[in-house]
């Protein structure tokens, strides 16, 4: 007989919602990461007061009172509003596109009126009926200015490849705001946990049988039979030992520094729009719950080509990719024992709140 119920391979969000839900439920519960810690992309960890968000900026934004409601069990969150900066060739700019943007861009236009007349004469010009890639997309939508100053250079980087060679489904529409507010998200529920997100998952988890610096794939012959169910959350493809061909991912590498000063650059997250700086972005810690310590943290976020082994943190979600992704679902879903979710198990982004949901939403099909 089966140790336990389920297995759950991965202490991050989605884990450990099933986890403490399985949990509450009276099952009984194994959760595993190779990591050395919980929580995933998640984790935060205090440095010099601080809680250092150690795998880039966790914002957390939902629309859903449901989510918003269940995560506030668990942590009580701040009035955090994400507000972040555009650095480019000497100049600052608000994000998201809006009003400050414009009236930066172009010293003369002060109405929505002005911005709206300014970047319909500028797709106009540009004569992009059918974007074919990116570039022309981006271009069709706010004008070649926008498109060399905001997304060039930053999606290049992101991405890895020329904007010309990226399908043009990546960006469908530019959030333009025609008003005067730097809230990047529309969303009516937004924050920070005080207090960093590990304690969320630590109290997710408390109770609950947890082994780290376990690797599943290393161990699974005698892994795979220690439960009745496993909930997995690693990379679909690695699981099925790549059948049908290895999925494609974008990675991040990041350099993190303790400056010995109390504010480095006035913002939580600048963006670096040029191309030649070969960062994204630079995190300041302390800005997402209005730190006031003597010294402060940054961090360089830079985009890095995944090869295996490396950690995986965006799925190339085009057309090629999502095919093949097709044919591994179909696969898990003549597997009765195996569950997958999560970013890599799903071969999706997700923000935070839609992990959440599907998180809870598995756990409404298979506990209830």
């Amino acid at each position: 007989m089966a140790k336990y119920d389920y297995l759950v391979v991965g202490a991050g969000l989605f884990g450990s919602i099933f986890a403490y839900e399985a949990n509450k439920r009276g099952k009984k519960v194994l959760v595993i990461d190779k990591r050395n810690h919980v929580a995933g992309n998640i984790y935060t960890k205090e440095v010099e007061g601080i809680n250092v968000h150690m795998y880039g900026a966790h914002i957390f934004h939902t629309s859903n009172k449901e989510v918003w409601n269940y995560i506030q069990q668990f942590a009580e969150f701040n009035r955090y509003t994400n507000s972040p900066i555009a650095y480019y060739k000497g100049q600052v700019y608000n994000l998201p596109f809006n009003m400050n943007t414009f009236s930066k861009l172009w010293p003369d236009v002060r109405t929505p009126k002005e911005a709206k007349a300014k970047i319909a004469a500028a797709i106009e010009e540009a004569g992009i009926k059918q974007p074919k890639n990116l570039e022309e997309q981006a271009i069709s939508l706010g004008g070649k200015e926008i498109y060399e100053i905001f997304v060039k250079g930053y999606t290049q980087k992101q991405w890895g490849r020329p904007c010309s060679e990226l399908p043009a489904f990546i960006i469908k529409r530019l959030p333009f705001r025609f008003t005067y507010d730097n809230n990047y998200f529309n969303d009516a529920y937004q924050g920070i946990p005080m207090g960093g997100y590990t304690q969320i998952i630590d109290k997710m988890l408390d109770g609950i049988e947890v082994r780290l610096n376990t690797d599943f794939l290393a161990h699974r012959e005698e892994l795979e039979n220690i439960a009745d169910k496993i909930v997995y959350t690693g990379m679909i493809d690695e699981f099925y030992n790549y059948q049908f061909g290895e999925l494609e991912y974008r990675s991040l590498r990041f350099e993190t520094e303790v400056l010995d000063e109390e504010n480095y650059q006035g913002n939580a997250v600048v963006n670096y729009e040029e191309y030649e700086i070969p960062y994204t972005r630079i995190i300041e810690h302390k800005h997402f719950e209005f730190g006031t310590q003597p010294k402060t943290v940054i961090t360089r976020e830079y985009p890095a080509t995944w090869h295996k082994g490396d950690e995986p943190y965006y799925a190339m979600n085009d057309e090629k990719n999502n095919s093949l992704y097709a044919k591994y679902k179909a696969l898990s879903e003549k597997d009765g024992k195996v569950i997958f979710g999560g970013r890599l198990g799903m071969y999706k982004y997700f923000d935070m709140d839609d992990t959440i949901a599907v998180a809870l939403d598995c756990v409404k099909k298979e506990l209830q």
